[in-house]
């Protein structure tokens, strides 16, 4: 990880320097060629309120990038938001950790995803209707998923790895006596969230607690299940009706409305925070302002100056994950397949059976520019090893060169080498004179 951290004096330094790393970051991937997403994303543990990833979109990945079709807008899974649509009257059968029900009071079809909490007190229902939105089904898109994320945002304490939380929950029910399940220090809790997508009849009959609904494990009985079964049908922080599914591909964009959003998988390369004070003020990590400057910084501060906290920044680039991650997705079945500014060498040079000599002359030639010339030399490897032609040529895949120059066949008779690019699925005979701008006007498109 190539980290960075930065400190400014104030709120306006720090949000310039915050753009500029943002805008070196995107020149990078820029210059690697790279398809790249940058999302705006939650700072999560680390503080701030300003926050941007940028993703490598890729089959491979294990994080998911919301963008618009639209407008400019991209996030990861963790902030993105849709707005909510309407239910459709289908159903599109169960999903994993989920329960079926079909009501008879009121008639519907619902879905109860159940999660728990790291201390295995508190059991977490979330009910969702079972069929996608009218416009998902008319799209035929995917029954809905619950958002972990979402479910976090109401209960941080969330473990989200346990695929079977019922046992964990009644193994500490079980553990504890009846005549004090009310009086235990950290009692046993039963959540229900409530998805707004529900019908208005269906919310009613959850937050009744109507005994006909499955609350919890039938192998409790009549027992009394916890000290209070727990209602949450709104956000607490921002007293919304909670939205719980997860976006799905053909869903409306929340920006514009006019576009539909997209889900891509991507492996997360770099981040970006503005931390502001959320750590200088805890460590008094101070900076002395004299008054003269405070105009010119616009910070208001006494004739005398005082210490005010910096306005901090965090950066990073994963750069072994960003190695890997090119590694892999850009593989073939022949070996690696490497972006020109990362490949150990622009140009591998190869000879065939008994041109060694050809080969050299060829070295020499490519690597003759004159230094007036404004024009970088070519970065080149000659393989002059005592090996066959055909294991130097398997060789030169497996490893990734971005063009391979065979002295080959043709070298005697027309003084040609054949010029091979596998990214660009390219393979032309071109004479020596003309070699070096051919390769350079491969390289510029790799």
């Amino acid at each position: 990880m190539k980290d960075l951290y930065t400190f400014d004096l104030s709120l306006s330094l720090a949000l310039s320097t915050y753009e500029q790393v943002r805008e070196i970051y995107a020149r990078l991937f820029n210059e690697l060629k790279l398809p790249y997403l940058v999302a705006e994303a939650d700072s999560g543990n680390m503080g701030g309120n300003l926050s941007h990833e940028f993703h490598f979109p890729t089959s491979k990945g294990e994080d998911h990038v919301i963008s618009c079709s639209n407008c400019n807008y991209v996030a990861n899974e963790e902030l993105a938001e849709s707005p909510v649509l309407k239910p459709a009257n289908r159903n599109d059968g169960n999903r994993s950790k989920t329960t079926n029900l079909d009501f008879e009071r009121p008639k519907a079809n619902v879905l109860v995803w159940r999660g728990i909490s790291r201390d295995r007190r508190t059991l977490v229902n979330v009910w969702y209707p079972s069929s996608a939105t009218s416009d998902r089904a008319t799209a035929g898109l995917a029954t809905p998923e619950v958002n972990v994320y979402a479910i976090k945002a109401v209960l941080p304490d969330l473990d989200a790895s346990v695929e079977d939380p019922l046992p964990l929950w009644e193994k500490i029910y079980d553990a504890t006596p009846e005549n004090r399940i009310a009086d235990i220090p950290v009692p046993i809790r039963l959540l229900n969230l409530i998805d707004c997508r529900l019908s208005d009849d269906v919310q009613k009959a959850i937050s009744m607690k109507e005994s006909h609904l499955p609350f919890w494990p039938a192998s409790i009985g009549n027992r009394p299940p916890c000290a209070g079964i727990e209602v949450v049908s709104k956000d607490p922080s921002t007293q919304q009706p909670l939205n719980l599914l997860r976006i799905v591909d053909g869903d409306p964009c929340l920006r514009c409305f006019d576009g539909t959003l997209s889900v891509q998988k991507s492996i997360e390369l770099g981040h970006t925070f503005h931390l502001g004070t959320r750590y200088s003020v805890p460590l008094s990590a101070t900076v002395a302002v004299p008054a003269e400057e405070s105009d010119a910084l616009n910070i208001e501060i006494s004739r005398s100056g005082q210490h005010i906290p910096m306005q901090m920044g965090c950066h990073g680039i994963g750069v072994s994950r960003m190695i890997g991650a090119v590694a892999d997705t850009l593989a073939d079945d022949k070996g690696l397949n490497w972006p020109r500014v990362m490949a150990p060498f622009e140009v591998v040079i190869v000879p065939s059976k008994g041109l060694d000599e050809a080969a050299l002359e060829v070295y020499d030639v490519l690597c003759k520019m004159p230094s007036n010339s404004g024009v970088s030399q070519l970065d080149l490897i000659l393989d002059d090893r005592a090996e066959s032609f055909p294991w130097k040529m398997r060789d030169a895949d497996l490893v990734g060169y971005p063009v391979i120059v065979v002295v080959g066949r043709r070298w005697k008779a027309e003084s040609s080498c054949e010029v091979q690019c596998r990214r660009l699925q390219l393979r032309q005979e071109v004479p020596l004179v003309e070699l070096a701008d051919f390769i350079r006007s491969i390289l510029s498109q790799l």
